[in-house]
């Protein structure tokens, strides 16, 4: 009898840190994607109005999707190296494909208009999309903005090449001494293995 009352007491816990954890996650369990895997395309409205999928760059030789947002200050860090990153591989055939996981409700900031407004202030070279009713980022398993997935287009779909974040210093590009992004699409050009294929990801939790 003591031990069925144990063994009621541990299912008890177990349910209750499941529903916590439920509700911390906003229910969606983030897995997502490890190297090797093929990325799912997504159809997300830009903040030009109209719809962007990867399917639409029938000359890409991959992308660089980096999971972004206005308000985080990790994110706003990074602005700029986001803009060279896509002036720099884009015209190779790595374009940046920006998208806004957060949800609206819970910040304002990262609402669709106020991602055009930050878009036109910085000059966005880029499409950044809008992860409406956040369906895309558990699929891919972002849990940070930034996160930064680099993918391969191959004969099998788009493969996950690279995953974290964009280098080693948010503070000042000038002084991080590994460029994870720079290195990973680099290697890929050349036919080559990325040297380092995950990183940590650094900036504020996705908001559900």
């Amino acid at each position: 009898m003591k031990t069925l009352k144990i063994l009621v007491g541990i299912a008890f816990v177990i349910a209750v840190s499941a529903f916590a954890l439920d509700k911390v996650s906003g229910n969606k369990i983030v897995k997502g994607y490890t190297i090797g895997d093929v990325a799912t395309d997504f159809k997300l409205k830009n903040i030009d109005e109209n719809y962007v999928s990867l399917a639409d760059y029938k000359n890409a030789k991959g992308f660089i999707i980096i999971f972004t947002c206005n308000h985080c200050p990790y994110s706003v860090a990074y602005e700029d190296r986001i803009i060279a990153l896509d002036a720099k591989f884009k015209p190779l055939g790595y374009p940046v494909i920006a998208i806004n996981p957060n949800n609206p409700k819970s910040y304002p900031e990262d609402s669709f208009d106020n991602m055009k407004i930050r878009a036109r202030e910085k000059g966005f070279t880029f499409p950044y999309l809008l992860d409406d009713g956040q369906v895309i980022y558990p699929q891919y398993g972002a849990t940070k903005t930034p996160h930064v997935y680099v993918v391969e287009k191959t004969d099998k779909g788009n493969v996950v090449k690279y995953i974290g974040a964009i280098d080693n210093n948010y503070k000042d590009a000038n002084t991080a001494t590994q460029k994870y992004v720079e290195d990973a699409v680099h290697a890929l050009l050349k036919g080559e293995k990325v040297p380092v294929q995950i990183t940590k990801a650094i900036g504020c939790s996705v908001k559900a």
